[in-house]
């Protein structure tokens, strides 16, 4: 037996303000568009502010459903409508900012396992990397350089 070792590096920045100016515009619109998620059951708000590289930019917040798988998360809500809206564009960046309506979250919060999937997938039909900055309601701010630093052992078309 042999072992392996993945190791990933994020940039921390401890607020908004410290984040390149474009990202901050990403980030406040994600944040506002967080306010707008359609959250009864978890009570749980994300939203996701994509940049892409015809200059628009497209949002998303959570989006459930009494029967919970058919629900969808912010960054899928968003990914999926710039490749339904914008089919040649590429992602960028993406900004997330979530945060409980009980309880007001502090810590940087990842994509969920299914929106890495969900990123990881256009990361790959585009050939290029995705800055993801993710965030609590306040506080840091991680970056990550590219969906492989969240998910270093990616699932895709090539195993098919």
């Amino acid at each position: 037996m042999k072992s392996i070792s993945v190791t990933s590096t994020f940039s921390v920045y401890d607020a908004i303000e410290e984040l390149p100016k474009e990202v901050q515009d990403l980030m406040i619109q994600a944040v506002e568009i967080r306010k707008k998620a359609y959250a009864p059951y978890s009570r749980f708000r994300v939203g996701a502010a994509l940049q892409l590289d015809n200059g628009k930019t497209v949002l998303g917040s959570n989006q459930e459903n009494a029967a919970y798988p058919s629900g969808l998360c912010a960054e899928r809500v968003a990914i999926f409508q710039s490749g339904a809206i914008y089919p040649e564009a590429k992602i960028l960046r993406i900004a997330i900012s979530a945060t409980g309506d009980d309880k007001e979250v502090a810590e940087p919060i990842p994509p969920c396992g299914a929106c890495r999937q969900s990123i990881a997938e256009y990361e790959f039909r585009q050939d290029m990397p995705i800055e993801i900055y993710f965030m609590g309601a306040v506080g840091k701010i991680y970056k990550s350089n590219s969906l492989k630093d969240l998910l270093p052992l990616t699932f895709d078309k090539n195993f098919l």
